[in-house]
């Protein structure tokens, strides 16, 4: 859901530089928030091209593929940051798996059903392929798991990644139950922007012809890291 009319920016003294980012958590009032700033940030990310396939409209497709994936962390009521700009609109967001997964309830099972049906078997069948393939490498251990962190497009380039990322550091090394944090990625710049801050490649995965996966992990202690 976009934002009709944002309220207008805090006009800021030149002195004052630039305002500090701040990362707060996400409710499930918030989803629609968290969509549109997804399939702008994933426009064009190979999962997604990958999934969805050729069949049109991709835009709309691609919303109700986020749509699953957002929603099946806000039903299980598991973590959901962002950080909003000047306007207060969300320009970037991340979603978390906790260690121990909470069972679904009914009533998202019944919307996944539904965003699958509108999808198509295909695309279910080649969503079920990448899962297979990511758990492959699958962290045993409990810890977190980073299912998706993205940053709108037009809001890229100023840190909000990062800012983000330590937020979901600092919040599974308060879980006495975690062990540290694990992602995937299909962009290999990926992997190595991740090891800089403290992820090692646990898994590596070819998916179909124009899709590969790596599984990373950062474990708990490594703290200090990120500062490149």
């Amino acid at each position: 859901m976009r934002a009709c009319c944002p309220a207008p920016a805090r006009r800021r003294s030149r002195e004052a530089g630039p305002a500090p980012m701040s990362v707060t958590p996400l409710s499930f009032d918030q989803v629609p928030e968290i969509v549109e700033t997804f399939s702008d940030a994933f426009h064009d990310y190979p999962v997604m091209r990958y999934v969805l396939g050729d069949a049109p409209p991709y835009e709309a497709r691609l919303r109700r593929l986020v749509e699953l994936f957002v929603s099946g962390r806000a039903w299980r009521r598991e973590p959901m940051l962002g950080v909003r700009d000047a306007e207060g609109a969300l320009a970037a967001a991340a979603t978390m798996t906790l260690p121990e997964p909470r069972d679904p309830p009914a009533a998202f099972l019944a919307l996944r059903e539904s965003i699958w049906a509108e999808l198509g078997a295909d695309a279910r069948a080649r969503y079920d392929a990448f899962v297979s393939a990511t758990q492959a490498s699958a962290i045993a251990a409990p810890h977190h798991h980073l299912n998706m962190i993205g940053v709108r497009r037009a809001r890229q380039g100023r840190g909000l990644a990062r800012v983000l990322l330590e937020a979901v550091h600092d919040l599974a090394g308060r879980d006495g139950r975690s062990t540290g944090v694990s992602l995937t990625t299909e962009l290999p710049a990926n992997v190595t922007l991740y090891g800089r801050f403290g992820y090692e490649v646990r898994g590596r995965a070819r998916v179909a012809e124009t899709l590969e996966t790596w599984t990373l992990f950062r474990g708990a202690l490594a703290a200090g890291a990120g500062t490149a």
